[in-house]
């Protein structure tokens, strides 16, 4: 039954949607951290209103459609703990919109700060013409770099025919399908001969123990993007093993493992990662330059 008997304007809805959130305890970790962030992204991104929307249309009266729509997609982001982002298809990333939905990981990576400051100090001056976003899923990451280097040639690559379709409609969402291609591959096996002169990734880094313990929210994502054996390293281990065969002279590469950090410092205590530090949060992103990768 709809609540349009009591609630009529955009404010109403907001202040009704951060009560049942509150209520429900749900879990945040796709894009934000309280009810109040949650109940706005829901809201603005249902309606298709923009994230700094003009106060004064918050008093804006929604229609029948508008108000079912809503009540609808509470009702699932509760009942069913599926993440805002693919309840409205979209999620932002380094400052970028991204289709979004069931195939691909809600973007969340701290390396987008890395992105942002253009990989200083580690990148110097060089200027990446080709970058490879390994492991991509919704293709935010290589995306991103593709509009923090202008002039680079970006492919994108996952195992995954299912988020390769989503990373190309963001490739042509953004306009760039003269710069960014999508290549299916696992791990490095479908990019024989090519060399990159930065690789990032993103790849599945959930250890055992802490993927069966994650909450429901997570579980809505897909399994493939975030399990990686017991001690979350199975696709780690093989970037390791296989990355400096593909980049360039001076390359870099530069991965994300998280929670998995300490077992991988365990696991390769000769190699000197670099581990970043974030001013914006996040923690477990190492850098290596392909001088330091024959160490394996």
């Amino acid at each position: 039954m709809s609540m349009s008997r009591e609630l009529e304007t955009v404010r109403d809805y907001l202040r009704w949607i951060i009560s049942r959130f509150n209520a429900a305890g749900l879990y945040y970790g796709h894009g934000t951290d309280n009810a109040q962030d949650e109940a706005w992204y829901l809201v603005c991104g249902a309606l298709k209103l923009p994230f700094d929307l003009d106060r004064r249309l918050l008093d804006g009266r929604l229609t029948e459609t508008e108000r079912q729509q809503l009540e609808q997609l509470v009702e699932r982001r509760i009942s069913e703990r599926i993440p805002v982002a693919y309840l409205v298809g979209e999620a932002w990333f380094a400052g970028l919109p991204f289709n979004v939905d069931e195939r691909v990981l809600v973007p969340r990576s701290p390396l987008a700060e890395l992105i942002d400051v253009g990989f200083q100090p580690w990148l110097g001056d060089v200027e990446p013409e080709h970058i490879l976003d390994l492991c991509t899923g919704s293709g935010c990451i290589g995306i991103a770099c593709a509009f923090a280097f202008p002039e680079s040639r970006v492919v994108l690559s996952d195992v995954s025919a299912d988020a390769l379709a989503v990373a190309s409609s963001n490739i042509e969402r953004h306009s760039l399908s003269d710069r960014v291609t999508a290549q299916q591959s696992d791990v490095f096996s479908g990019l024989e001969g090519q060399r990159f002169d930065l690789i990032v990734s993103n790849p599945p880094y959930v250890d055992a123990e802490d993927l069966a313990g994650m909450p429901a929210e997570y579980h809505a994502e897909p399994a493939l993007g975030l399990g990686s054996g017991d001690d979350g390293l199975n696709i780690t281990r093989r970037i390791l093993q296989q990355a400096a065969g593909h980049l360039n002279e001076g390359g870099l590469l530069v991965v994300e493992v998280g929670n998995s950090g300490r077992a991988l410092d365990e696991a390769f205590p000769e190699l000197p990662l670099t581990w970043v530090e974030f001013e914006r949060g996040g923690h477990g992103v190492f850098v290596i330059s392909k001088d330091d990768l024959p160490a394996l």
